[in-house]
């Protein structure tokens, strides 16, 4: 049987998917833009605020972003959140946090007229109930990619996140790394966890991963990877920069979008390429940090960038990547690619 896999790369904006079918052109897969399900539900809760409905949210943790702000703003109108502990966690990890800001934490909802809602970072009920419109059969195997700060409370979400890319850095940077199987998935990555628990079997990734390795696929950065490359995806919410030399990742820094202008691209980019990027200054400018391996043997001269939110970099005269002649879906490519390697299947043409 031809191979087959539905690849969601779930942003704060966007979810884009790809359902790869082995046997035929690439081009005639079945390719999707859709809102995120943070996006998604923002606008329920916001549906709800403005009919002044109290919301009982259930399910487990998922992307926060958009949903977060629209509960903040519910309550602010003055009405009722109730979330069982599960789903509080999409607000803050510490649930004391999640009362103080005036979620009441519920095992069941309580009476009443509620707007109940599920949270999750895939809703493939939904996805298979669309495609079946078009005679399309959801495949059984799965890979998908969210961003996952991690849980803990002992020090900063942006501390601790970027702990985690130090660590994977230092034990090597292997691009394999990157990807979870079944039990692979760390303690702490508790949003890639919910997404293995609502599709079993599933590969996960961080949504920055898989860009990295997205990008990697359009052949003009490929044949960049020998002599090293410096890979930058401009995110709706986060900007990641990467040193990239063979199968390794030597260095990255990790900052949020809103945060950085053109002069501040040009600096982080400048510091990563030369080696001297701080992990400490870029925290201190409210980023997440940077960290450069005593491997790295630089500078890396070419600069690719990908991206939603590309065209900040354009200034800066970068190679835009282009996995497969389309940049939304890079993240999307970049499951394929790690899917594709774990069963020993070549990558399309």
């Amino acid at each position: 049987m031809p191979y087959r896999l539905l690849a969601m790369d779930v942003g704060a904006g966007t979810q884009d998917i790809l359902l790869f079918e082995e046997g035929q052109p690439l081009e005639n897969d079945v390719q999707l833009v859709l809102p995120s399900q943070t996006a998604i539900l923002a606008r329920r809760i916001s549906r709800a605020t403005a009919a002044g409905r109290p919301v009982f949210l259930w399910g487990r943790v998922m992307g926060g972003g958009p949903c977060v702000e629209a509960i903040v703003d519910h309550l602010q109108a003055g009405l009722p959140v109730y979330a069982t502990p599960a789903a509080a966690k999409t607000i803050r990890d510490d649930l004391d946090e999640v009362r103080a800001m005036g979620v009441q934490i519920v095992e069941k909802p309580p009476a009443g007229d509620l707007e109940v809602l599920e949270l999750k970072d895939v809703d493939i009920e939904a996805l298979s109930a669309a495609l079946a419109e078009f005679e399309v059969d959801l495949p059984e195997d799965f890979a998908v990619a969210v961003q996952d700060h991690g849980e803990c409370r002992e020090v900063s979400q942006r501390r601790f996140r970027f702990q985690h890319w130090e660590r994977f850095i230092q034990e090597g940077g292997y691009l394999e790394a990157l990807a979870y199987g079944p039990g692979e998935v760390p303690a702490y990555l508790t949003r890639l966890a919910a997404v293995q628990e609502l599709l079993p079997g599933a590969l996960v990734m961080d949504t920055a991963a898989a860009a990295i390795r997205g990008a990697l696929l359009d052949p003009h950065v490929d044949v960049r990877l020998p002599e090293g490359l410096i890979i930058v995806n401009v995110g709706n919410q986060h900007v990641v920069g990467a040193l990239v030399q063979d199968d390794r990742v030597l260095g990255m820094f990790e900052h949020h979008t809103h945060l950085v202008d053109l002069g501040r691209l040009v600096e982080l980019v400048a510091g990563l390429r030369e080696g001297t990027l701080s992990n400490d200054a870029v925290y201190a400018d409210n980023g997440h940090g940077a960290y450069i391996s005593p491997d790295y043997r630089g500078p890396f001269r070419f600069l690719a960038v990908t991206g939603p939110q590309r065209a900040l970099a354009a200034p800066m005269e970068p190679y835009f990547a282009v996995p497969y002649g389309d940049m939304m879906l890079t993240g999307a490519f970049g499951l394929l690619g790690a899917a594709l390697e774990r069963k020993g299947l070549p990558l399309p043409e």
